[in-house]
């Protein structure tokens, strides 16, 4: 039995959506279709998702809406007349969206989240109907519905582990069931959608569940590249990937897998595939939990910008007990994750991801650790890139940071923070935003351009 998720591109039109229903009929085992909201049909279009964000800021701001919501209705009625589906389906779907417009807005978060998992919603109530219109035997199964349920605010969306529980009875469904991605439900009813890359942790939660024997995601690419191909040219593709070297990848920026969506699948020992919806003969890339070892110790590199270091520096800082933790609870105060926290006898620097800072946040910050941990130096650096190098085979080879390092400084950038994981599956590079593409093509030469991936 496979769960199947079909990302954006993959039901981003007619013609996408019939190439699913083919993949679907042509395997008897794909139980359980996940899919995402309506993604572009070329590069300047826009996804569905953005479209209901404005939909929901107009409402918020009182604005006209007819506007904005015939612009996503505009979308499902193209989709269902190159379906041939009669006016049925999208009348469900317009008074599915105003009935949303006009939901309580007292909690801002939860009405655009609201606004936002309609595209998902509504997508899987017109693929099942598809669906069903060409002899599939087919059903739309709603989150709430199946009891997927999520924790409340201020956390971020996670599945309550009452949800697996939950969600292993849809096992006795009859025919394929099309389930939306996305989102959850509190205990109480709210709805509440997961982080970026939330269809895939619909995806990996509902295999875990239905304890499914693979879990393909279904995107626009053959397989995962070890590199990034807009910057690399013809990058190597990996047939086989461990979850703990595709899970560092994708925190550094690898766009194929969300890195959170992993971890349901990793802990019920469930294989992925990654596949491509315009090519599903392809074998894709194989995550798994062990792999066979091979010659080459680096499996793939990966860069992901928008970091900001704060350095703090204080004599005999290695002395003082307590001064590490009184640091990263400032920024828990200030509700502030960190990624890495590199440090020396007398300085330590924690990098964050720009995105939670402000100016007034930033001064808070520094104002408390000057005052309340007498440091004698402190300050932010911004517009950092951090550089991930991963691979099982890292730990049993000699000289990896040493050439990594070489091949950077023969770029004529600077290396302004290196991190080792400490599971030894990965290497980091701090570096300068504008230095990340030509450092990216100097690791991928030095650690691929005469290897054949196997």
């Amino acid at each position: 039995m496979k769960v199947s998720k079909f990302g954006g591109t993959s039901v981003a039109s007619a013609i996408q959506i019939k190439k699913v229903a083919a993949i679907v009929k042509a395997d008897p085992s794909r139980k359980f279709i996940v899919v995402s909201a309506p993604g572009k049909r070329y590069d300047t279009d826009k996804k569905v998702t953005d479209l209901l964000i404005e939909l929901a800021i107009a409402a918020i701001h009182k604005e006209e809406v007819e506007e904005k919501l015939f612009k996503v209705l505009d979308r499902y009625k193209e989709i269902a007349q190159g379906l041939e589906l009669d006016d049925t389906i999208c009348n469900v779907i317009e008074e599915d969206l105003r009935s949303r417009i006009n939901k309580d807005q007292s909690i801002l978060e939860l009405f655009v989240d609201n606004i936002k998992a309609s595209g998902e919603d509504n997508n899987a109530k017109l693929i099942s109907a598809y669906f069903t219109s060409i002899g599939l035997d087919s059903q739309y199964v709603n989150p709430r519905t199946a009891g997927l349920l999520v924790n409340d605010l201020p956390e971020r969306a996670q599945a309550l582990p009452q949800a697996y529980d939950n969600l292993y009875a849809l096992k006795h469904l009859s025919g394929v069931v099309v389930f939306p991605g996305f989102f959850g439900f509190t205990p109480n009813g709210t709805l509440r959608t997961f982080d970026r890359g939330g269809s895939d942790i619909t995806g990996s939660i509902l295999a875990a569940a239905v304890k499914a024997d693979l879990y393909e995601n279904f995107t626009d690419v053959d397989s995962v590249f070890c590199a990034n191909p807009k910057v690399v040219n013809h990058p190597a593709e990996i047939e086989e990937i461990t979850y703990r070297e595709m899970r560092e990848l994708s925190y550094a920026g690898f766009s194929v897998f969300h890195d959170e969506a992993l971890m349901p699948v990793f802990k019920s020992g469930i294989p992925v595939c990654i596949k491509n919806t315009n090519n599903p003969s392809a074998p894709g890339t194989k995550i798994v939990a062990k792999r066979k070892n091979n010659k080459r110790p680096v499996t793939g590199i990966s860069a992901d910008n928008g970091f900001s270091i704060l350095y703090v520096s204080k004599y005999l800082m290695n002395r003082e007990i307590g001064f590490g933790r009184k640091l990263l609870q400032i920024l828990e105060e200030e509700h502030i994750s960190y990624e890495h926290t590199p440090s020396g006898l007398d300085d330590i620097s924690v990098i964050v991801r720009s995105h939670q800072l402000d100016p007034e946040k930033e001064a808070r910050i520094m104002s408390r650790v000057l005052n309340e941990l007498k440091a004698d130096d402190v300050h932010f650096r911004h517009h950092f890139s951090m550089i991930v190098i991963v691979g099982e085979g890292m730990n049993n080879s000699t000289g990896l940071a040493a050439r990594a390092a070489s091949a950077i400084a023969n770029t004529g950038a600077n290396i302004e923070m290196i991190n080792q994981g400490s599971s030894e599956v990965s290497l980091s590079f701090g570096v300068q935003e504008s230095s990340e593409n030509k450092i990216l093509r100097a690791l991928y030469n030095e650690f691929f351009s005469a290897v054949t991936v196997g």
